[in-house]
């Protein structure tokens, strides 16, 4: 061990020397550690090499060294110096499989296949992916010659930059204070390291969060990620992924390493598990990670204060035994804690015997030259009893600090010091946050002394039951009386097995009435008993719960609300499929109409009440020509089923009339105008009328979408004639067209069920139709290329019906 040496004394005072002699001995016990750390970096080091080549864990690994080390009469560290040695002096001949190191182009890494699947040292499944795989060893060898925080970030950027698309990382550690110091980084510019190089301890630090639940944090949206957290980047949007992953540790976990990547996307699985792995393998060199010291010179205590120790164990209070420390030429430089009651709790919260063995300048740096540091000198040498005036003292807890008040009373025992104090604002602080507890969880603490007929109540359960102060609080067994009639049988046989039968708990709501009507209360106590089992105290709490009553009663409600609205849908749907089954019958195969072979398909939307105005004709008229209508009525349920009741029969009873098409569709758009319904209802529609001897469809549309024809390899929807919506206008102009088919002919009428989706453009429906019905019949779908359209609208959010009108060939 090296000690620094302390400057000769040139007029400074004792405390500043005692001071000077910490520092110095602080330093030479960090040098101590620092080599400490270096010899479990070198152990760990080996173990990644290990780890990373064979696929074993992090135990196993150690073994490993330690059995070869025994096996050659070598020490675990020169065995761990040999593994790494043998990393950097046997590289292999470079191949495609092998990319050069981080270290430059003379080196190449040594591949190793696992003999059977790999376990990461965290608890994740080797990767995959060889090449991810491959990374580890590289890293385990830079590792080897890194000397700083900021060599790992950079060794981390270059090796994981072009396989996982790491462009910077970050490396944080937690400061006593609660916050996050960055103590390495690479990949970033150093103005926005200085912007976040200090972090304070905020909520939406996703660094500090990591550390905190000791998880990994995966940031891969940045529009969701922006709202929870703080964001490191010079632009929006510099690294659309990141990743904090937490350094792991023995104890308590204080860094987590930051990679940032221009790449978007989420981290796949095999890249998770590198990340990870290669976390683990810094960790023994991070300052947060590795073996801490607590900075406490541990001196052996001496056997003379076992007594003074035996009876500082059973006070009540905070109390230490202090040995002076004294200087070459007497002056005390420092007290030792020899001996510390069990309630003694320094502002570190380090608590009893924990103290022994600390100095008070390491704990307490400023008492030096204090009025308290003069009255401890002073009863050292007079012997009288120094009692202090209260002071303030600032500590820091939580990352922020805060000032409390003692007074201490110093007693000198033979040659050493026995030190009391009393934290006065302590019984301050903790009534106001009982008081706070109460007042935001509306509950107050009350509690009922048996044998003297004592009651005492919070001021919050005051509060509760509406209670004046001035008229005291309610006994236990006058409790049924002041609720509302219906709950006090329930109340009175609570508080009877409570004092009677024993029971030790009660659990137990009951209603109360108060100026702001009834209020709903739970009550919560339990019973102390004496040595004959008899209850002497009962004690609990009185809660509120009015609020929560009233939340339970509005969800109830809103759940019987629900299932009246459920079984009145369930009935219209019921009904309305009723309806439709009667008034629109479905064909299970072809039928032949005029000469044609005419095929039906129906699929009802697979959401709401599942029933729609979607319709369908197909019948022969008198002079034995044929008609066809498919229609679509806007909305779904019974005032659906009812309006395409109206158009269907209508259209119909007008063309086996001799109606022409365009006086059929102005007739039904009147009557829709015309229909006392709100609102009123409108619908499309497409009509036609083949006459068979000639082959020729005359065909009408009103605002519904162009039939697709499909003849000689070819599809193609026909040109569309004038024709406005049904409903929407009166006076509304009609036009119509003609086309004459031709054997092989396909003419498909549809609704827009069979081509909307969503959010897209009707016209890339259209044209997947087309695409789609002419690769059916390719391939052999003939007579059921109207149900194998259907078919493939699965997950329809409407109606579709689909009229395939085919034409045969001579040979058919």
């Amino acid at each position: 061990m090296t000690h620094d040496v302390v400057p000769p004394d040139d007029g400074a005072s004792p405390e500043v020397l005692a001071l000077a002699k910490v520092v110095a001995r602080l330093r030479s016990e960090i040098a101590d550690l620092e080599g400490i750390a270096a010899a479990t970096a070198v152990i760990e080091r080996a173990k990644g090499v290990l780890m990373a080549q064979t696929g074993i864990s992090a135990d196993a690994a150690y073994e490993t060294l330690l059995a070869r080390g025994t096996r050659w009469g070598r020490t675990l560290l020169e065995e761990c110096w040999l593994t790494l040695g043998q990393i950097r002096s046997r590289p292999t001949p470079r191949t495609a499989a092998s990319p050069p190191t981080a270290h430059g182009p003379g080196r190449t890494e040594q591949r190793r296949q696992p003999a059977e699947p790999a376990t990461g040292t965290d608890g994740d499944a080797a990767p995959a992916d060889e090449s991810l795989r491959a990374l580890l060893p590289r890293l385990a060898e830079g590792l080897a010659e890194a000397d700083s925080e900021a060599d790992i970030a950079e060794l981390l950027r270059v090796v994981l930059g072009e396989p996982v698309g790491v462009d910077g990382v970050m490396i944080y550690s937690v400061t006593s204070a609660g916050s996050l110091e960055l103590t390495g980084h690479a990949g970033i510019t150093e103005s926005l390291a200085d912007q976040w190089h200090h972090v304070p301890p905020l909520s939406g630090v996703a660094a500090l969060e990591a550390i905190a639940s000791r998880a990994a944090v995966w940031l891969e949206d940045p529009a969701t990620d922006a709202r929870r957290y703080l964001l490191i980047g010079e632009a929006p949007g510099q690294w659309p992924s990141r990743a904090w992953i937490p350094v792991p540790s023995g104890g308590r976990v204080r860094s987590a390493i930051g990679f940032m990547r221009s790449r978007p996307g989420p981290f796949d699985q095999d890249t998770r598990t590198v990340l990870r792995q290669a976390v683990r393998l810094c960790a023994p060199l991070l300052r947060g990670s590795g073996p801490r010291g607590d900075g406490a010179s541990r001196t052996a205590v001496p056997d003379d204060v076992a007594s003074v120790q035996a009876i500082l164990d059973v006070l009540s209070g905070p109390a230490v035994l202090l040995t002076p420390l004294r200087s070459a030429t007497g002056e005390v430089e420092d007290y030792r804690i020899d001996g510390a009651a069990p309630e003694s709790v320094d502002v570190q919260g380090r608590r009893g015997k924990e103290l022994v063995g600390r100095r008070v300048l390491e704990t307490y740096p400023t008492v030096a030259g204090t009025a308290l540091w003069e009255g401890y000198a002073d009863t050292l040498t007079t012997g009288a009893v120094y009692e202090g005036e209260p002071f303030t003292y600032q500590e820091v807890g939580a990352g922020f600090p805060q000032e409390s008040v003692y007074s201490v009373r110093a007693t000198r025992l033979g040659g050493r010091l026995v030190v009391s104090w009393i934290r006065h604002d302590l019984s301050e602080r903790e009534a106001r946050r009982l008081t706070d507890m109460q007042r935001l969880g509306n509950l107050g603490w009350a509690g009922w002394q048996l044998a003297t007929d004592g009651v005492v109540w919070s001021d919050q359960v005051y509060a509760i039951f509406d209670r004046d102060p001035a008229l005291g609080p309610i006994g236990l067994e006058d409790l049924p009386r002041h609720v509302v009639p219906d709950d006090r049988a329930r109340i009175a046989a609570a508080v009877h097995r409570l004092l009677r039968l024993g029971q030790r708990a009660v659990d137990q709501p009951f209603r109360i009435t108060t100026a702001d009507g009834v209020r709903h209360v739970r009550m919560v106590v339990e019973a102390r008993a004496d040595a004959s089992g008899s209850p002497v105290e009962v004690h609990g709490f009185f809660q509120d719960v009015t609020a929560l009553r009233d939340a339970e009663l509005a969800l109830r409600e809103s759940e019987r609300a629900v299932l009246v609205q459920s079984g009145m849908l369930q009935a219209e749907r019921a009904l309305a499929a009723r309806l439709q089954a009667t008034l629109l019958p479905i064909p299970e195969q072809s039928v032949e109409l005029a000469g044609l072979c005419v095929e039906v398909a129906y699929v009802p939307s697979e959401s709401g009440v599942n029933v729609g105005g979607d319709w369908y004709s197909a019948i022969e008229l008198p002079d034995r020509s044929a008609l066809f209508v498919v229609g679509d009525v806007a909305g779904h349920g019974l005032a659906a089923v009812g309006t395409m009741a109206q158009l269907r029969f209508t259209a119909k009873g007008m063309a086996t009339t001799g109606s022409a098409l365009i006086d059929v569709l102005r007739r039904l758009n009147n009557l829709l105008l015309n229909t006392d319904s709100e609102p009123s209802a409108t619908a499309t529609m497409v009509i036609g009328r083949y006459q068979p001897d000639v082959r020729r469809l005359t065909w009408a549309r009103a605002g519904h979408l162009p039939p697709l024809l499909i003849r000689d390899g070819r599809a193609d929807f026909l040109a569309q004639p004038d024709g406005c919506l049904l409903g929407a206008a009166r006076d509304s102009v009609y036009g119509q067209a003609v086309i004459d088919l031709q054997p092989g002919d396909h003419l498909l009428l549809y609704t827009d069920g069979l081509v909307e989706r969503p959010g897209e453009d009707i016209d890339l429906g259209l044209g997947r139709l087309a695409k789609t019905a002419l690769q059916l019949l390719r391939d052999g779908v003939d007579g059921e290329l109207a149900r194998t359209l259907a078919a493939q609208r699965a997950g329809n959010l409407d109606d579709l019906c689909v009229l395939d009108i085919h034409v045969p060939d001579d040979a058919e």
